[in-house]
């Protein structure tokens, strides 16, 4: 973990409208002071984000998203369940001074969670308000998971980096909407069986699916084309595999373990993306159940399309 003292000058940076690349437990952020727009405009323009695309607010605790967000009962059985840790909350907005206007899209609603990194939480401790920290990538490219990936994308950027090794989960947080009918806006860590046992069934993104973010088609996205659910490399493809895949370059969990296979999806389409020579890269089947249904999200908008 990072020394106080790194901390401190995170935090000193924030407050002073500066970026700061941030560990999570999901992947690195770009993190920001969510009530300044001028620090959020510069994520934005360091990411080449859309505008329209909200940002999540990042908090400490449950205590700091009540003063934030307005809390139902199902965002209390959900956050004594899954917080701190990779789940994001869309609620109706109650101190719209605390997330800005331009973090949230203009929107009614704010997208927040309590990430479980010590790093993270320790910062949001020493700022003492909300962070926006989207992916520390530029927009559409895929997620980084290690501290050199970060600052090679987005780096430039950032007044200061705190480093927290690899990703534990390396895919970004499940975000489900509580408006009228809870609605599962993008898969992730936590699943829709799990939350599903909590709450009850979930429903469809519909018009609810511009409060999320990473909703946009082409998302995650690496240079080369992505071709899915591929029995094999076609010619100068680099293969990218799942479980028994002989012959594999890069092989996202060779146990068919779908935890591994998440934990390193975006670190190996990266390192695909590098691979000299290459005109494209080959996926192998993903199962889609459990995560497998985010990891799938994830890969149909890194080839370009949602279906």
């Amino acid at each position: 973990m990072e020394h106080a003292a790194d901390i401190a000058r995170a935090a000193d940076a924030l407050k002073d409208g500066g970026l700061v690349i941030l560990p999570t437990e999901t992947v690195y952020g770009l993190a920001a002071d969510a009530a300044n727009p001028r620090a959020v405009a510069a994520v934005y323009e360091a990411k080449g984000r859309p505008a329209f695309n909200p940002l999540i607010a990042h908090v400490a605790d449950v205590a700091a998203a009540r003063r934030i967000a307005k809390f139902d009962l199902r965002a209390d059985e959900l956050t004594a369940a899954f917080w701190p840790g990779p789940l994001t909350l869309v609620l109706p907005i109650a101190d719209e001074t605390a997330v800005c206007d331009l973090a949230r899209a203009g929107l009614d609603t704010v997208a927040i969670r309590a990430p479980a990194h010590p790093i993270a939480h320790a910062l949001l401790e020493a700022l003492g308000g909300p962070l926006v920290a989207p992916s520390a990538n530029r927009s559409g490219r895929p997620s980084p998971t290690t501290f050199a990936d970060a600052w090679e994308e987005t780096g430039a950027a950032a007044t200061f980096g705190l480093d927290g090794g690899a990703c534990a989960i390396g895919l970004e947080s499940t975000v489900i909407a509580l408006l009228d009918k809870p609605r599962l806006l993008r898969p992730g860590a936590v699943t829709r069986a799990e939350l599903e046992a909590l709450i009850g069934p979930l429903f469809d993104a519909e018009a609810d699916a511009k409060r999320s973010p990473g909703r946009l088609a082409r998302h995650y996205a690496p240079n080369l084309p992505v071709r899915l659910d591929a029995d094999e490399p076609r010619a100068d493809e680099v293969w990218l595999g799942f479980g028994r895949c002989g012959g594999a370059a890069f092989n996202l969990s060779p146990d068919g373990d779908l935890v591994e296979a998440a934990a390193n999806l975006f670190a190996y389409l990266r390192a695909a993306d590098r691979s000299e020579g290459a005109t494209g890269i080959a996926v192998a089947p993903i199962p889609d159940t459990g995560l497998g249904e985010a990891i799938n999200d994830r890969l149909r908008r890194a080839a370009g399309f949602v279906g």
